[in-house]
C-alpha cells in the first residue's frame, strides 16, 4: 500500500507545504491596501491634533493678553507678543506645532484692541471673534483663518 496520494494516471502527488506565488501577492496587495488606509486616517487625526494645539495656544495667549492689559497702571494692550514675555504675563510664547513659527499678532493703534491668527490645517471652526480690518491696526491683520481677540 502507498501512503500517497495518486492521480487518476497512478502518479504520486508530492505533498510539499507552502504557499505559492500568486498566494503571497495577493497577501501582499491586501496588507499594502490596509496600511495605507490606516495611514491616511492617522495623518487626518494629526492635522486635527494640531489644530487643536494652535487653538490652545492662541487661547492661552489671549489669557496673557488680558494679564498684560491689566497689569498697567493705563490698560493697554502689548505691542508683541514678546513683551507679553517680557512683562511676564506669559512664560514662553507658544509656537506653531507645525511649522514651529510665531502666532500673527496685530495690536490697533490706539493699543484697545488686538487680534491673534493662525492658519488651521483642517476647516476652519467659525469661532472667530475679531472683526477688525487691516486699516483698524499697525500694519496688516493677523494671517491664518482662525482668529481670537478680546
Amino acid at each position: 500500500m502507498y501512503s500517497r496520494a495518486q492521480t487518476s494516471r497512478g502518479l504520486a502527488l508530492s505533498s510539499s507545504k507552502g504557499f505559492t506565488l500568486i498566494e503571497l501577492l495577493v497577501v501582499i496587495a491586501i496588507i499594502g491596501l490596509l496600511s495605507s488606509v490606516v495611514l491616511s486616517s492617522l495623518n487626518g487625526a494629526r492635522k486635527k491634533g494640531r489644530d487643536a494645539r494652535r487653538m490652545a495656544d492662541l487661547k492661552q495667549l489671549q489669557v496673557a493678553m488680558e494679564i498684560y492689559y491689566g497689569q498697567q497702571t493705563v490698560p493697554a494692550y502689548p505691542a508683541s507678543i514678546a513683551a507679553a514675555v517680557s512683562a511676564g504675563a506669559i512664560s514662553v510664547a507658544p509656537t506653531d506645532p507645525g511649522t514651529n513659527a510665531s502666532y500673527s499678532y496685530a495690536v490697533k493703534s490706539d493699543s484697545q484692541f488686538y487680534c491673534l491668527g493662525s492658519t488651521l490645517e483642517t476647516t476652519p471652526l467659525p469661532v472667530s471673534s475679531c472683526n477688525i480690518t487691516s486699516t483698524g491696526l499697525n500694519g496688516a491683520a493677523p494671517a491664518g483663518n482662525y482668529v481670537v481677540g478680546p
